[in-house]
Protein backbone atom coordinates (compact mmCIF):
# COMPACT_ATOMS: atom_id res chain seq x y z
CA UNK A 1 0.00 0.00 0.00
CA UNK A 2 2.68 2.65 0.64
CA UNK A 3 4.90 2.00 -2.21
CA UNK A 4 1.71 2.58 -3.95
CA UNK A 5 1.02 6.15 -2.40
CA UNK A 6 5.13 6.71 -3.31
CA UNK A 7 4.48 5.79 -6.72
CA UNK A 8 1.57 8.38 -7.34
CA UNK A 9 3.60 10.93 -5.40
CA UNK A 10 6.68 10.27 -7.46
CA UNK A 11 4.60 10.49 -10.73
CA UNK A 12 2.84 13.78 -9.63
CA UNK A 13 6.03 15.39 -8.57
CA UNK A 14 7.20 14.05 -11.61
CA UNK A 15 4.70 15.88 -14.01
CA UNK A 16 4.87 19.23 -11.98
CA UNK A 17 8.60 19.62 -12.54
CA UNK A 18 7.53 18.43 -16.49
CA UNK A 19 4.86 21.35 -16.59
CA UNK A 20 7.42 23.71 -14.93
CA UNK A 21 10.16 23.19 -17.43
CA UNK A 22 7.81 23.43 -20.53
CA UNK A 23 6.74 26.68 -19.63
CA UNK A 24 9.99 27.88 -18.92
CA UNK A 25 11.37 26.09 -22.20
CA UNK A 26 8.40 28.13 -24.04
CA UNK A 27 9.14 31.44 -22.22
CA UNK A 28 13.31 31.45 -23.06
CA UNK A 29 11.93 30.43 -26.80
CA UNK A 30 9.61 33.32 -27.54
CA UNK A 31 12.09 35.45 -26.15
CA UNK A 32 14.48 34.51 -29.33
CA UNK A 33 15.84 37.03 -31.29
CA UNK A 34 14.63 39.92 -28.97
CA UNK A 35 17.77 42.17 -27.72
CA UNK A 36 16.26 42.44 -24.13
CA UNK A 37 15.86 38.49 -24.46
CA UNK A 38 11.80 39.16 -24.17
CA UNK A 39 8.93 40.05 -25.49
CA UNK A 40 5.46 41.59 -24.61
CA UNK A 41 2.33 39.40 -24.69
CA UNK A 42 -0.14 39.37 -27.76
CA UNK A 43 -2.63 41.37 -26.42
CA UNK A 44 -6.28 40.38 -27.49
CA UNK A 45 -7.86 42.72 -29.56
CA UNK A 46 -10.68 43.73 -32.29
CA UNK A 47 -11.05 45.65 -34.78
CA UNK A 48 -14.56 47.30 -35.26
CA UNK A 49 -16.50 46.40 -38.54
CA UNK A 50 -19.07 49.27 -38.25
CA UNK A 51 -19.32 52.55 -35.68
CA UNK A 52 -19.27 51.38 -32.22
CA UNK A 53 -19.99 52.66 -28.52
CA UNK A 54 -17.14 51.74 -26.55
CA UNK A 55 -16.88 53.44 -23.15
CA UNK A 56 -19.73 55.86 -23.80
CA UNK A 57 -17.40 57.02 -27.16
CA UNK A 58 -18.45 56.55 -30.72
CA UNK A 59 -15.61 55.44 -32.41
CA UNK A 60 -15.49 54.82 -36.27
CA UNK A 61 -15.13 51.48 -38.22
CA UNK A 62 -11.53 50.89 -37.68
CA UNK A 63 -11.13 51.49 -34.54
CA UNK A 64 -8.49 48.63 -32.31
CA UNK A 65 -9.71 47.90 -29.18
CA UNK A 66 -7.02 46.46 -27.80
CA UNK A 67 -7.62 44.07 -24.30
CA UNK A 68 -6.05 42.73 -20.73
CA UNK A 69 -3.52 39.79 -21.24
CA UNK A 70 -5.76 36.95 -21.08
CA UNK A 71 -5.27 32.65 -21.28
CA UNK A 72 -6.16 31.33 -24.54
CA UNK A 73 -6.76 34.65 -26.18
CA UNK A 74 -3.95 36.54 -28.04
CA UNK A 75 -4.04 38.49 -31.23
CA UNK A 76 -6.91 39.70 -33.33
CA UNK A 77 -10.04 38.11 -32.11
CA UNK A 78 -13.74 37.65 -34.16
CA UNK A 79 -15.85 39.65 -31.92
CA UNK A 80 -15.75 42.43 -29.65
CA UNK A 81 -14.79 41.47 -26.20
CA UNK A 82 -16.08 42.62 -22.44
CA UNK A 83 -15.49 46.47 -22.22
CA UNK A 84 -14.42 46.12 -18.72
CA UNK A 85 -10.99 44.55 -19.58
CA UNK A 86 -10.40 47.01 -22.57
CA UNK A 87 -6.80 49.23 -22.24
CA UNK A 88 -6.65 51.05 -25.60
CA UNK A 89 -8.51 52.75 -28.22
CA UNK A 90 -7.20 53.18 -30.73
CA UNK A 91 -8.88 55.19 -33.64
CA UNK A 92 -7.90 54.36 -37.60
CA UNK A 93 -4.73 55.91 -38.87
CA UNK A 94 -5.56 59.73 -39.61
CA UNK A 95 -9.00 59.99 -38.18
CA UNK A 96 -9.84 61.77 -34.67
CA UNK A 97 -12.89 62.04 -32.58
CA UNK A 98 -13.60 64.99 -30.81
CA UNK A 99 -12.84 65.32 -27.29
CA UNK A 100 -13.24 68.30 -25.25
CA UNK A 101 -13.32 70.39 -28.66
CA UNK A 102 -9.39 68.81 -29.28
CA UNK A 103 -9.42 66.17 -32.19
CA UNK A 104 -8.34 63.21 -30.52
CA UNK A 105 -7.17 59.82 -32.02
CA UNK A 106 -6.39 57.37 -28.96
CA UNK A 107 -7.19 56.27 -24.64
CA UNK A 108 -4.87 54.49 -22.90
CA UNK A 109 -6.39 52.90 -19.66
CA UNK A 110 -3.77 53.94 -16.46
CA UNK A 111 -1.74 50.56 -15.98
CA UNK A 112 -1.82 51.54 -12.06
CA UNK A 113 -4.53 49.68 -10.43
CA UNK A 114 -5.22 52.42 -7.65
CA UNK A 115 -5.70 55.57 -10.15
CA UNK A 116 -8.78 54.92 -11.81
CA UNK A 117 -8.69 56.97 -15.49
CA UNK A 118 -7.09 57.51 -18.26
CA UNK A 119 -4.59 58.99 -20.99
CA UNK A 120 -5.86 60.76 -24.11
CA UNK A 121 -3.62 61.60 -26.80
CA UNK A 122 -4.21 64.32 -29.45
CA UNK A 123 -3.70 65.47 -32.64
CA UNK A 124 -2.98 69.01 -32.58
CA UNK A 125 -2.37 69.61 -36.45
CA UNK A 126 -6.38 68.90 -36.56
CA UNK A 127 -7.40 71.45 -34.18
CA UNK A 128 -8.09 74.44 -36.79
CA UNK A 129 -7.32 78.19 -34.93
CA UNK A 130 -10.97 79.22 -34.85
CA UNK A 131 -11.88 75.90 -32.42
CA UNK A 132 -8.73 77.05 -29.97
CA UNK A 133 -9.66 77.33 -26.28
CA UNK A 134 -7.26 77.94 -23.36
CA UNK A 135 -7.77 74.60 -22.32
CA UNK A 136 -6.62 73.07 -25.71
CA UNK A 137 -3.78 75.82 -25.56
CA UNK A 138 -2.28 74.65 -22.23
CA UNK A 139 -2.78 70.87 -23.14
CA UNK A 140 -0.84 71.45 -26.47
CA UNK A 141 1.74 73.21 -24.95
CA UNK A 142 2.77 69.85 -23.11
CA UNK A 143 2.72 68.57 -26.66
CA UNK A 144 2.18 65.11 -24.88
CA UNK A 145 -1.08 62.94 -23.95
CA UNK A 146 -3.21 63.75 -20.62
CA UNK A 147 -3.87 62.14 -17.77
CA UNK A 148 -7.57 62.15 -16.05
CA UNK A 149 -9.16 60.83 -12.81
CA UNK A 150 -12.65 59.22 -13.18
CA UNK A 151 -15.40 58.20 -10.98
CA UNK A 152 -16.54 56.07 -13.40
CA UNK A 153 -14.51 54.12 -15.54
CA UNK A 154 -17.13 53.20 -17.78
CA UNK A 155 -17.34 56.13 -18.89
CA UNK A 156 -14.10 57.38 -21.46
CA UNK A 157 -16.13 60.47 -22.51
CA UNK A 158 -15.48 64.16 -21.68
CA UNK A 159 -17.87 64.35 -19.31
CA UNK A 160 -17.06 67.25 -16.55
CA UNK A 161 -19.14 65.83 -13.87
CA UNK A 162 -17.48 62.23 -13.99
CA UNK A 163 -13.54 63.55 -14.26
CA UNK A 164 -12.60 64.48 -11.63
CA UNK A 165 -8.72 65.87 -11.76
CA UNK A 166 -6.19 65.90 -14.46
CA UNK A 167 -2.82 64.10 -12.71
CA UNK A 168 -0.61 64.94 -15.98
CA UNK A 169 -0.13 66.32 -19.00
CA UNK A 170 3.04 64.69 -20.86
CA UNK A 171 6.05 63.96 -18.44
CA UNK A 172 6.52 67.39 -17.32
CA UNK A 173 3.39 68.14 -15.39
CA UNK A 174 2.54 65.01 -12.56
CA UNK A 175 0.55 65.66 -9.87
CA UNK A 176 2.82 63.01 -8.50
CA UNK A 177 5.62 65.78 -7.76
CA UNK A 178 3.23 67.74 -5.19
CA UNK A 179 6.20 69.53 -3.96
CA UNK A 180 6.82 70.90 -7.08
CA UNK A 181 4.81 74.34 -6.89
CA UNK A 182 4.68 74.98 -10.72
CA UNK A 183 3.93 71.42 -12.08
CA UNK A 184 0.35 71.81 -9.85
CA UNK A 185 -0.25 74.72 -10.61
CA UNK A 186 0.09 74.69 -14.21
CA UNK A 187 -2.43 70.91 -13.33
CA UNK A 188 -4.63 73.59 -11.71
CA UNK A 189 -5.13 76.03 -14.17
CA UNK A 190 -5.91 73.14 -16.54
CA UNK A 191 -8.41 71.57 -14.87
CA UNK A 192 -10.43 74.99 -14.21
CA UNK A 193 -10.00 75.48 -17.87
CA UNK A 194 -11.43 71.99 -18.63
CA UNK A 195 -13.95 72.29 -16.47
CA UNK A 196 -15.06 75.54 -18.67
CA UNK A 197 -15.53 73.72 -21.86
CA UNK A 198 -19.06 73.19 -22.86
CA UNK A 199 -19.78 69.02 -23.50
Amino acid sequence: MKKGKYLIIGILILVVVMAVGFFIFLGALSGMGNPTGGRGPDYPYFITTEPTSVKNIIVPKGTKLTYEEQFFKEGQQDRIMNEKELIYIELPEGQTIDWGGVPVYMFVKFFNPEMLGFSVYADFDKLSDDKKTKFSELWQSCQSDLGVLVENTNDWTFSTPNIVDITSCGVNYQRYFKEDRRQQQFLDSLYREFKEIKF
